[in-house]
């Protein structure tokens, strides 16, 4: 394996959850109303310090798209998933977006940061 090199970014972020890499700059977020079937999700525009699995066909509650895992790059972990294609015309803007699912990543700019990160807060107790 090579060397890694890794962006750091700057501002609002959000990081992974087990090795805090930086993940995305709060200005690429376009919504956090997604879900998975860990709870929420985000859609970002960008994400950096990833990697994308193999595409494979998934139904979603919004119909069928080819997807692709991202992991991060530090830790291996699966973060979430970046739309490659939607068969449906009106799902075509998540057409090479990301999702970030919550509870894969934290936000580095609450106390939550400061957490043990192995430790999985529900969407219940960030409330």
């Amino acid at each position: 394996m090579g060397r890694l090199f890794l962006v750091h970014l700057e501002g609002q972020l959000y990081s992974c959850r087990i090795c805090r890499n930086n993940l995305a700059n709060c200005d690429e977020l376009v919504s956090k109303s997604f879900h998975c079937r860990n709870g929420k999700a985000y859609l970002f525009n960008s994400v950096v310090n990833v990697w994308t699995g193999p595409e494979e066909e998934r139904m979603m509650t919004t119909g069928m798209h080819t997807v692709a895992d991202i992991f991060c790059v530090c830790c291996s972990q699966i973060v979430g998933w970046k739309y490659v294609t939607a068969h449906e015309k009106n799902q075509r803007y998540k057409e090479g977006k990301l999702i970030l699912e919550r509870a894969k990543i934290i936000d580095d700019n609450t106390a939550e940061s400061t957490a043990d990160p192995h430790h999985i807060v529900s969407d219940a107790d960030e409330a």
